[in-house]
């Protein structure tokens, strides 16, 4: 039987991140990319517990959830680019490419209304059937933006000479490793788990939430010792 108790408190964890992210100090850009991640982790939550609680059989509202998730790899990484030490203008146009081929991804789960064929909800997890080659595809696009985000914050890591910049980055690399690595292994281990990836990932990113958390709190927190140098 399906608890949504789990889902309920990792969305309100995220929702209440993301408002003090909209509220406190520091970068627009760092904050606010942080705060619609955020967002769109607490988005999929909600529209797991409708989907398991109340409206199982709604396979449309299964679609949407991975239509919203999709975004995930893009705005990290668009995170990400605000922080990377050299050639940040490569990693952000590779944001926007993953940008674009996530709005490709999404028209085209619109125009298949069979994307997803069944739900089936058990204790804290939504599996998904999908029979189709396009969720083949959407698990490959997803899945490289994932492990984009997990390289290039660790490329940031070694290369930022910023004390600060590195410790942000090291956030984002510390939250990717907390919850795509147990992910993919829970799923390859546990048969159980099959068609579940999306759920999986959404409650293990509670950790990158938490991760996310404390870079919210180290941008305020360096701003107020140095609001000059970081206005924008």
């Amino acid at each position: 039987m399906y608890s949504p108790i789990l889902s309920i408190l990792t969305a309100i964890f995220e929702i209440v991140v993301a408002v003090i992210a909209f509220k406190s100090k520091g970068r627009k850009s760092i904050r606010y990319t942080s705060a619609v991640l955020l967002m769109l982790l607490a988005s999929y939550q909600i529209l797991e517990i409708v989907i398991c609680s109340i409206s199982q059989n709604n396979l449309l509202l299964s679609q949407l959830a991975f239509m919203v998730i999709i975004w995930l790899p893009p705005i990290g990484i668009l995170l990400i680019s605000y922080l990377f030490p050299i050639k940040k203008k490569l990693v952000f146009r590779y944001s926007l490419f993953l940008f674009g081929l996530s709005l490709l991804m999404v028209f085209r789960i619109l125009l298949d209304q069979n994307f997803v064929n069944q739900t089936v909800c058990s204790v804290v997890l939504a599996r998904f059937s999908n029979p189709k080659i396009i969720y083949i595809v959407y698990s490959v696009l997803y899945q490289s933006g994932l492990l984009s985000m997990l390289f290039l914050s660790a490329s940031g890591v070694i290369n930022s000479k910023d004390h600060l910049q590195r410790k942000l980055l090291g956030q984002i690399l510390l939250g990717s490793m907390a919850f795509i690595i147990p992910a993919l292994i829970t799923v390859i281990t546990v048969p159980v788990t099959k068609g579940a990836l999306p759920s999986i990932m959404c409650h293990y990113a509670l950790f990158f939430a938490i991760f996310i958390s404390r870079l919210i709190y180290l941008e305020n927190k360096f701003f107020r010792k140095i609001p000059e140098k970081i206005e924008k």
